[in-house]
């Protein structure tokens, strides 16, 4: 567990249950960039890029939540 709290792509592939090839192509860098960053340290740019995507996935689990509930009242206003 302590290579999964300090290295950002073992900690961020562990939290969303991700290869390094599908982190890879999520924020656009290659599998081996990713392995590489997985044993040393990833880059300030690789590390604001995972950042990105983090928050992006959270925005828009929001999103389907608020849209789930707008239909949800426009359905309970409807009837």
């Amino acid at each position: 567990m302590y290579l999964l709290k300090t290295n950002i792509i073992k900690r961020v592939c562990y939290e969303l249950g991700l290869t390094y090839k599908q982190l890879g192509e999520a924020i656009g860098y290659s599998e081996s960039a990713i392995k590489n960053a997985g044993v040393g340290e990833a880059s300030e740019p690789m590390k604001k890029a995972i950042e990105l995507y983090k928050e992006t996935l959270n925005l828009r689990a929001k999103l389907d939540k608020s849209e789930a509930f707008k239909n949800n009242l426009k359905n309970f206003l409807e009837d």
